[in-house]
């Protein structure tokens, strides 16, 4: 089968919705299909289209389904289109749901903020990740928590920055953050960040091998989004073995459970920062984190991406 994957990430980004689509676009060739991925449709033939992206996808969704209406169409719903653009882009966003053969999401909670009508189509596929090819060796000078992702609102990204300022000069925590400014005001922020706090580094954007390397050298995590669709970097951690601490958001919580240890309320630095501590002072708490991520791990495997994914052609075939 000819499968048409749309993404609005263009290809030389990497950013999370471009990640995403790569990854399943390899799912899809694995299960045998002829993929193109396009940042929109060029009117080209194809027998399914899957559309990452709701809202940005929305007119290659509409041109698609008016061309070929009787042919399969699947539209991946990101945590903008979930959180803000049902909201924001009503119309557009819930017509690409309305046209889809079936939607795809991210996590286990989705189903519980769009509306009721569009949940019969409905799919949950865990993005997956692969384990690290050697054991984790944490630092044994300093306690290194790392942050990844792009610098920009949605992230709230120098929240671990703040909650980390003026610390015991006995602790040892230190942050090392990846990832690429959304524009110059970010930048200037975490360069200010870094100028007042030295236990702040800003590294800029990095490669995934450089990630996966950090991974095997970091103490934790910390994800401090306060809008996630389903963030792919708490399962790249979780497969790693790497704890976890996270803003108690919808998106996340949809991955890791009501019930995990490390979550904050978003935007709070006093409570990111009293985990933090707690964290570098408590090996039982740390070991408790990543015993949770190590109880979720089975989500996140290629084998049951690829199958959720079969069974999503299955239902629109």
């Amino acid at each position: 089968m000819k499968v048409i994957l749309i993404t609005p990430a263009r290809k030389s980004a990497r950013a999370g919705n471009r990640t995403t689509a790569q990854r399943w676009a390899r799912r899809l060739r694995e299960l045998g299909h002829r993929v193109r991925v396009q940042f929109a449709w060029d009117g080209a033939g194809a027998d399914l289209m899957v559309a990452l992206h709701a809202w940005r996808s929305a007119d290659s969704i509409l041109r698609f389904r008016e061309r070929f209406p009787a042919r399969p169409l699947v539209v991946a719903l990101t945590g903008t289109d979930i959180y803000r653009f049902q909201q924001s882009h009503r119309q557009e966003t819930l017509r690409s749901m309305q046209l889809a053969d079936a939607i795809t999401c991210l996590h286990d909670l989705v189903h519980e903020a769009i509306p009721a009508a569009f949940a019969k189509k409905l799919h949950v596929i865990h993005q997956s990740a692969l384990p690290l090819s050697r054991p984790r060796a944490p630092s044994a000078r300093s306690f290194d928590i790392c942050v990844l992702g792009h610098l920009r609102q949605e992230k709230d990204p120098l929240r671990a920055a703040y909650a980390i300022r003026d610390l015991p000069a006995a602790s040892r925590i230190r942050l090392l953050q990846f990832g690429k400014a959304h524009n110059e005001q970010w930048a200037n922020r975490a360069r200010d960040e870094m100028a007042r706090n030295p236990r702040y580094h800003w590294l800029g954007e990095a490669p995934g091998w450089r990630m996966r390397r950090e991974f095997g050298k970091t103490h934790l995590m910390v994800l401090s989004s306060l809008m996630e669709g389903g963030a792919n970097v708490i399962s790249e951690a979780v497969v790693a073995g790497v704890p976890i601490i996270a803003s108690e958001i919808h998106g996340t919580i949809g991955l890791l459970g009501q019930d995990f240890s490390g979550y904050f309320p978003a935007k709070n630095t006093r409570a990111l920062r009293a985990l933090l501590l707690m964290a570098e002072r408590d090996p039982d708490f740390v070991a408790e984190l990543a015993a949770q991520g190590a109880a979720r791990r089975y989500l996140f495997t290629v084998e049951r991406e690829r199958a959720a994914w079969a069974a999503v052609l299955q239902a629109v075939a």
